[in-house]
């Protein structure tokens, strides 16, 4: 039959279209009374331009297609916060902190998750130019609010930080091809599987690796960790930002510090907002400092979005 549309692709019928309506309205003043200014990316770019950064992860998941103008390879984009990023290096190119946010489509080769849809509405905001952990916070609390905003029942945050890890690790001098399988050990919690990856390396390293994937659970964690791990300066700079978003957040947190997603792309605090009604994550975000440099102008980096369509349906079940 000619009109059915490819799997996990749906039309928006007028209810749902337009609680995605309201909803996209309440949260983008939301953003607008905390000075955020709004950006609208292009749906596709080159691909060189669209994955610059963002590691192996996104190239998978993104669609590509021929310009027929250039007969250059293009992408539709699969997450607006790189172009993003793009425009903050190349366009605006101011000095000081810049608040940025955006609202569109973007489009997915497979679901994120069990019976999600390949074409997500990702609403986001994005601090840049703000090295510390007062951009964190804020953009914790933005997600906090825009999640209340929403109705979220059961709203709570999972949160890690890479740089635990890798301070580990570089301590260690481990060579970039253990790195990655331990960074596959780890996302797996393969604790046998570390222990004989790790076993040539200095014991206070080996044991600190061991140990990772035993951190998760609530913010007794974060002093378990400060405890037990090696006092590497950048780990305990982690611990800090760690220590002071679980102070700070209003819903409920956990933490995992084997939580490595967008190793490559992140630079810091990583975290995933979840809600009742919503199979995986309602929002994801963190910090991604290295990507402005990939542009060719560093510039700290910090951010979220949230799955607007996933929201609004979880209001809707609510009601």
């Amino acid at each position: 039959m000619r009109w059915i549309l490819p799997e996990y692709v749906e039309d928006i019928l007028p209810a749902e279209a337009m609680r995605i309506e309201r909803l996209r309205r309440a949260i983008l003043d939301l953003f607008f009374s905390q000075d955020y200014q709004l950006l609208i990316p292009p749906l596709l770019e080159y691909v060189e331009s669209l994955l610059t950064g963002t590691g192996h992860d996104l190239e998978l998941r993104t669609f590509k297609v021929v310009d027929q103008l250039s007969g250059r390879t293009m992408g539709v984009r699969a997450d607006i916060t790189p172009q993003v990023a793009r425009i903050d290096a190349h366009l605006l190119n101011r000095k000081g902190v810049t608040r940025l946010c955006y609202c569109g489509s973007v489009l997915h080769t497979r679901p994120r998750s069990p019976g999600a849809t390949r074409e997500p509405i990702q609403i986001g905001a994005e601090i840049y130019g703000e090295p510390g952990v007062a951009a964190d916070l804020e953009i914790q609390r933005l997600l906090c609010d825009s999640l209340a905003l929403a109705g979220a029942r059961g709203a709570r945050v999972d949160i890690g930080h890479v740089v635990v890890f890798r301070s580990i690790v570089r301590e260690a001098e481990v060579g970039a091809e253990l790195e990655a399988e331990l960074l596959e050990a780890l996302q797996k919690k393969d604790v046998p599987g570390i222990a004989s990856l790790t076993r040539k390396l200095p014991a206070k390293s080996r044991n600190a690796l061991v140990l990772l994937p035993e951190l998760y659970g609530g913010k007794e964690i974060i002093e378990k960790a400060a405890k037990e791990l090696p006092r590497f300066a950048d780990l305990g700079r982690a611990l800090a930002t760690l220590r002071a978003l679980s102070q700070a957040c209003p819903i409920p947190t956990g933490f995992d510090l084997a939580e490595l997603r967008g190793y490559h792309y992140h630079s810091g605090v990583v975290f995933d907002a979840y809600c009742d009604g919503v199979s995986g994550a309602v929002a994801r975000g963190g910090r991604y400092d290295e990507v402005g440099k990939a542009f060719g102008r560093a510039r700290p980096a910090t951010g979220f979005s949230v799955d607007l369509r996933s929201l609004a349906s979880a209001k809707a079940r609510k009601k």
